[in-house]
């Protein structure tokens, strides 16, 4: 596999980037509007390939989809739910959301997806699933649900504490099963808990009545899941990674549209960058974020903001005084083991960089050139673009894997470079 060498930054990155829509938004609304009262037109759609697997998805189980000439414009018009086969790929959100579809399927769904995603778990919502008394074989990909047009619900205690998705997935088709679903976590904390806020904040603005009012409890009353013309936000978490350029490089960044108010996890780049020595400021819908002259560490719990992590931690390796990452165990299983992934790449390239029960520890250090290697993750592969816009000789294997959820990473991130 060819190498694409990471460009250098010769001088403080100055640029305005427009980015695509969210995923994690783009799918849940697809979803939802697939399981409506009539048909929802959507803006804004991010075309990746994990949404696009999602779009095909809901094709293969009998849902109506139109794309505009402007293919972020789709039309989703629900109809009969029947059996087909799903492909995943590396998408978590399909792997994780389609399941409570296909329980409301006449039919059996099939669901499998790239080699690699077979390590990622699916068991916690297939076994949810089956204690709500839907017919489930197998606790892993491959593994198929045979429904029958409906579903009874009712109250289910399962342990999300290795990803909110298992959260997430039942709540998006909860209101459609006959009792509704009542879902009680138990174990450690659920990671990455503003990801469930979005689901139930989306729930709620078509018309589900979702009581969060206990801990670690859902309750999603039966009935209609309403039609959503929707606009969807840009996309923050991918953002992270072109914020954090200005950081590295002592220069500035702006990325316009940017919500004045938003339930993704993402946003929280902001935060971070300033611990870190950045300055920040919004204005007239635009961000924007100016690097310091020297990048500091930071002690920080990122257990809601995980999917940052890379992105944290490649700024981290850049950063003249120790950073300590924790809450973030959860990562180990995600598209890789990004702790150990990480700690791999940081210290090929003569970084410093340990793993702790639940995180990372950063330390300075001169880097050097070298292969950064992405495992597959898009996350990965764009944090390694970020240290070689400070470091000379980095090359990314794989860097078409940034598709998973951006269009064309290396265009942007050159176009960036250029202003």
């Amino acid at each position: 596999m060819s190498t694409w060498p990471a460009p250098t930054a010769t001088t403080p990155v100055s640029a305005t980037v427009t980015l695509p829509g969210s995923k994690s938004i783009t799918n849940r609304a697809l979803v939802l509007a697939a399981l409506a009262d009539g048909p929802s037109t959507l803006r804004g759609v991010l075309r990746s390939r994990d949404t696009d697997l999602m779009l095909d998805a809901l094709r293969a189980l009998g849902v109506a989809v139109s794309v505009e000439a402007d293919p972020t414009t789709v039309t989703v018009t629900p109809g009969p739910l029947h059996g087909g086969h799903v492909d995943c790929g590396l998408a978590g959100t399909v792997m994780r959301f389609v399941p409570s579809l296909a329980a409301l399927a006449d039919g059996v769904v099939t669901v499998d997806g790239d080699e690699q995603m077979r390590a990622r778990p699916v068991d916690v919502i297939l076994r949810a699933l089956a204690d709500l008394g839907v017919a489930v074989e197998g606790t892993a990909l491959p593994f198929s649900i045979t429904g029958t047009g409906s579903a009874p619900g009712g109250t289910v205690t399962l342990d999300a504490s290795s990803s909110s998705q298992f959260v997430s997935g039942l709540l998006l088709g909860a209101a459609r099963f006959d009792a509704g679903i009542k879902i009680h976590h138990v174990g450690k904390p659920v990671p990455s808990q503003p990801h469930i806020d979005m689901t139930v904040e989306m729930l709620r603005t078509a018309g589900v009545t979702v009581d969060d009012g206990e801990a670690n409890t859902w309750r999603v009353a039966p009935g209609p899941i309403a039609a959503v013309d929707r606009t969807i936000e840009p996309d923050l978490s991918n953002a992270a990674a072109f914020l954090a350029a200005a950081a590295a490089t002592g220069g500035s960044v702006s990325v316009p549209y940017w919500p004045p108010r938003t339930t993704q996890p993402g946003a929280q780049i902001v935060d971070v960058l300033e611990e870190m020595g950045a300055s920040t400021s919004l204005a007239d819908g635009t961000l924007t974020v100016r690097g310091p002259d020297r990048l500091q560490g930071i002690t920080a719990d990122l257990g809601d903001i995980g999917e940052l992590t890379p992105t944290i931690a490649a700024v981290c390796a850049l950063a003249g005084s120790p950073s300590t990452l924790s809450g973030i165990a959860h990562l180990r299983g995600h598209e890789t083991d990004r702790l150990a992934a990480l700690t791999a790449e940081i210290t090929g390239l003569g970084g410093r960089c340990t793993e702790t029960a639940d995180g990372l520890r950063i330390e300075p250090a001169t880097l050097r050139g070298g292969t950064w290697h992405s495992y597959a993750d898009h996350r990965m592969a764009t944090a390694g673009a970020l240290i070689g816009l400070v470091v000379d000789g980095v090359e990314v294997d794989d860097i078409a894997c940034t598709s998973k959820t951006l269009p064309d990473f290396p265009a942007m991130w050159s176009a960036m470079l250029g202003g």
